[in-house]
Parts: structure tokens; sequence; C-alpha cells
């Protein structure tokens, strides 16, 4: 990985500002008191089906009805364009090759019983959703939508755990009460994106992930995925310490027998080989994903995820420490 290319910062595309929309955006009643909070809708919720607020003067005047028309609208607008979104840029698979991710048996086993499941998305602001345009566009959510629309009878519950500007340190911290006290069958764990940005070491970040996994098994056998660093200006201007903290990720899954999604090596390949500017997946700040990143690194997560668990219920188990390549 020490050949990795750093970008020179330029202006990029900056990402649409919603805070309106987060106000707006409902929680999903349909899901478990306990993941309320946190838990991930199956669709954007339509916020004119919303219970009516008590009637108050500023709710009936002409200028407020007329904002929150225009609010509405705006919600609408951004749920339709989901739908869409791979129109202009397609998501395509990597041209190249990409490592097995491993099976999920846990997950597996659920589905085949009709069993509620339930995936934490455990990482940082890129977990989070920062640069999303409204909170339907963050992974966790897209990646709820298309489990649920290729399950379309299994109860799936998708948790957010993510915190903007944390690592492994920090992450740490909340691991018990955030991920395993959840009792989830899948833990999706981004990490090593800020350890990069803060010069830490990269062999006590992988130290300190592989001890989170060895409890996260402990717990009860959870199936876990890990996720690495992004491929963006600001991680390759720090090139080295990012092939580092790529390569001993890959390792500790390796040993640990747990899935990883080769997050780097996807963007690259956007970028690399199928020529997309960096502009179109990254937001200005020359880190975070846009709306389209988070959308396509959600699918081919989802794509590797519904793949693993055919492998299962086809009764071909296949552990996630072999490491051979296929198309992803």
């Amino acid at each position: 990985m020490s050949s990795l290319r750093p970008f020179c910062l330029k202006p990029w595309l900056a990402a649409p500002a919603a805070a309106a929309l987060l106000l707006l955006a409902p929680a999903s009643p349909s899901r478990a008191q306990t993941q309320a909070a946190q838990a991930t809708p199956a669709q954007p919720a339509d916020p004119a089906s919303a219970p009516r607020p008590q009637t108050t003067v500023a709710a009936t005047s002409p200028e407020h009805r007329g904002i929150t028309a225009r609010a509405i609208d705006k919600v609408k607008e951004v749920a339709k364009s989901a739908g869409d979104i791979f129109s202009r840029v397609p998501c395509l698979p990597s041209k190249g090759g990409a490592k097995a991710m491993g099976s999920l048996p846990h997950v597996a086993s659920k589905l085949v019983a009709g069993q509620p499941v339930v995936i934490v998305a455990f990482g940082s602001s890129s977990t989070a959703g920062f640069g999303a345009s409204s909170p339907e566009f963050n992974y966790p959510n897209r990646l709820a939508a298309q489990l649920r629309k290729h399950y379309p009878t299994a109860d799936i519950t998708v948790v957010n755990a993510g915190v903007g500007g944390e690592d492994a340190p920090e992450m740490m911290k909340r691991l018990q009460t955030q991920v395993i006290d959840v009792h989830p069958d899948l833990v999706i764990w981004q990490v090593g994106t800020n350890a990069v940005l803060r010069n830490l070491d990269p062999g006590e970040t992988a130290k300190l992930v592989e001890d989170g996994i060895g409890r996260i098994q402990a717990a009860g056998g959870a199936d876990i995925v890990l996720v690495d660093p992004q491929y963006s200006p600001a991680v390759n201007q720090r090139g080295e310490s990012a092939g580092k903290m790529v390569k001993l990720l890959g390792k500790v899954a390796e040993l640990r027998h747990v899935g990883i999604f080769p997050r780097f090596e996807v963007m690259r390949d956007w970028h690399e080989t199928q020529s997309i500017p960096v502009e179109s997946f990254v937001i200005a700040d020359g880190l975070h994903m846009n709306d389209w990143g988070y959308a396509c690194f959600a699918q081919l997560l989802g794509d590797d995820i519904i793949r693993s668990v055919g492998q299962i219920k086809l009764g071909v188990n296949v552990p996630a420490d072999v490491r051979t390549y296929r198309p992803m």
C-alpha cells in the first residue's frame, strides 16, 4: 500500500444542507422500543402522515403553512431521488477482484427460521452519515432498504451506532452498551479512518479491534464484518499510514475468522478503474462520502451480505478466513 497516490485537495462539489429535513424526518413506529432511537426505517417516512401537532396560532398562519408545505415537498423530493440516484452514474461492481467476505451463518440461520434479524452498524461519521443530504442517504438506511427489499417477509432492524470523530479507543468504551447489549446478529464495524487522520499507531488500532471482536464473539457469536478506511483525498494524503491500516485490518479479519468489506479498494476502483471523478463520491471536505458514495457503498456491501447468506442457505459454508477472489 506504500504506492497509494495522494490527491491534491481542490474544489469539490458541496454537500447539500438538510438541517430542516433532519428535523422533519419522523422515527419508524414499527421498530422495537429498545432500538427505536437508532433503528433504521425501512423507507423514508412521509411527514404528511405524521400525527398533527396541537393547533396553535403559528401552525394556522398562512406563512407557517407555506413553509411547512415547502419542507414536506423537499422531503418527498429527496425520497423520490433515492430511487434513481444511480441514473447518471451507475453503481458497478469491481472490474477486478475482491476478497470473499465469508459466510454469515448467524444471520442466515435467523432468516431461514423466520426470526427477527438485528444488525448494528458501528463506526464513526461515515456510519452516522456525515455528508449525506438527509438521513435516508446514510449507508445504514440504504442497506436496510436493500435487505428488506430482498427479504420482504423478514423482520430486519439496522441500528445506526455511528459517532463522528471516533476511532477504536472511543468505540471500545461504548462497545458493551451500543453493540453487545443490543444482542445483534451482525455487526458491521467501520473503523480506522480517524486513526489515520490522528496519526494513531495502526498496530495499536488493530489490537483494539481484535480485542473488540473477541468480546463480541464471546458474548453471543454474532457475525462480524469489518469495513476499512475510505479512499479519499484527506486519507490519501497519509498514504503510508492508510496502507498499513488497511493491511492490518485485513490481517485481523483473517486471524479472527470474520468478514471484511474492502472499502478502500472498492472506492479506489471507482476512481482509477471506472474513471469516476472523486468529487462524484466525496464532498467538499475531501473526506466524507456524498449521497452517491454512501448509496453505492451500501449497495455493494448489501450484495455481499446477500451472497454470503445465500451460501449458507444452499449449504455451502465458506469460512471468513478463506480468501478466494471473485467479482464483487
